[in-house]
């Protein structure tokens, strides 16, 4: 059970479901472990696990030849599962690499879905992540075309200030999608 800590509280504080469905629902995740620099997710694979993070720090990027791009940080205890890929089972555009040594709980879609069909309260657990899922991305998006790197940091300082403390700085410069050196720029000028 040690190991089921922090979803747990997760689901305490999130997503409160009735404690049967829930202690099924637990009962039904394995571990898996994986070391700094594993890729867990590529480009066209299919979303097949609801994935948790228990532990360790993840970063989730698209990739082209010429580059990648950070598009999030997973730095506490959550879902990363790509939700979209999952739900309507289609490949996933993203990659995801742990930036530390990393402990997921993972449950397959096919238990998972049965779970739903089980009980309705996991229904609505995927419908409050979606919508969540969609106001970050609306967020980001917004953010992204109407603030300046400069001001898109000072919110990382306030919001996200465990992502500057955790994360190399060249991965918050591609999720600022700037350069390095513009970074450094922005640091002094602010301290």
């Amino acid at each position: 059970m040690s190991a089921l800590v922090e979803i747990a509280k997760f689901f305490e504080t999130e997503h409160p479901l009735n404690q049967e469905g829930l202690q099924e629902l637990f009962a039904a995740f394995s571990i898996k472990t994986y070391e700094k620099g594993a890729i867990i997710l590529e480009e066209q694979q299919e979303e097949n696990y609801l994935r948790f993070l228990n532990s360790g720090i993840l970063r989730e990027y698209y990739a082209t030849e010429a580059k990648e791009i950070n598009i999030n940080f997973y730095t506490k205890p959550q879902f990363i599962t790509d939700l979209l890929a999952f739900n309507n089972d289609l490949p996933t555009r993203k990659f995801q690499e742990c930036l530390s040594n990393v402990e997921l709980l993972i449950v397959d879609k096919t238990t998972f879905r049965a779970h739903l069909e089980k009980y309705s309260c996991g229904k609505d657990f995927v419908k409050d992540a979606f919508q969540k899922l969609f106001r970050q991305r609306e967020l980001l998006e917004y953010n992204r075309i109407t603030k300046t790197p400069e001001d898109l940091y000072k919110e990382l300082l306030i919001y996200k200030s465990s992502w500057l403390e955790k994360i190399p700085q060249y991965h918050i410069a591609s999720y600022l999608n700037i350069t390095p050196e513009t970074l450094s720029r922005i640091r002094k000028r602010i301290s």
